[in-house]
């Protein structure tokens, strides 16, 4: 039975986040195919381009909502290791990523991250996981080297005090798989939004 547990919530993570909310929400409430628009991605950033607001938000909470209940069920209630904890969270990672449901052509994975990061209880890893990735939507072009902040940020961070060495690896697989599911766009060299002006060109001078 030690072993089940574990086993039967990295299998059900699994299972919950391959469903894909977002292009079920796009077709049931907007009669839309999400994957027509952008980039492709079947998350909810599209749903929000597809629809507006309403059924956008309504995505986002369910996409971030999958990926909470059985690693909240894995730490609270069984309390179970560490390290089986994060294999539930990853799982919960991968299902999102390589969803069954869409031939594994799954989501960029961004939201769940965010679901798991919350049901986790190294709550240093979510804020600066989130406070770094805010930082590259605020100076770089790119959405995707934006997102790459988030777990390199962290990973710097986790590194830097001294964390524990599950810790660290479990923010370097949250790195890769996001990684891989935004190669194409990382092929493409960051650029900061903000343009720098020298002082001399910031301020006018009679003559």
């Amino acid at each position: 039975m030690e072993v089940f547990y574990p086993i039967l919530l990295a299998i059900s993570a699994f299972s919950l986040g391959a469903c894909p909310f977002s292009l079920w929400v796009g077709r049931w409430l907007l009669g839309k195919d999400i994957r027509n628009y952008k980039d492709g991605n079947p998350g909810a950033a599209n749903v929000f381009r597809a629809g507006g607001r309403k059924s956008g938000g309504l995505a986002l909470i369910l996409d971030i909502a999958k990926g909470m209940p059985f690693v909240a069920l894995a730490y609270s209630f069984f309390g179970l290791p560490e390290l089986t904890v994060m294999v539930v969270a990853l799982s919960a990672i991968l299902g999102s990523a390589l969803s069954p449901i869409l031939r594994f052509r799954g989501s960029k994975s961004v939201a769940i991250t965010f679901g798991v990061l919350l049901a986790l209880p190294q709550h240093e890893i979510l804020i600066t996981f989130a406070a770094f990735m805010l930082l590259g939507f605020l100076f770089i072009e790119t959405d995707a080297w934006a997102v790459m902040l988030g777990p390199i940020g962290s990973l710097a961070y986790l590194a830097i005090t001294r964390a524990s060495y599950l810790e660290l690896l479990f923010v370097l697989s949250v790195l890769a798989i996001l990684a891989v599911k935004h190669h194409n766009e990382l092929k493409t060299i960051p650029k900061c939004k903000v343009r720098p002006v020298s002082w001399l060109q910031s301020r006018r001078y009679k003559a």
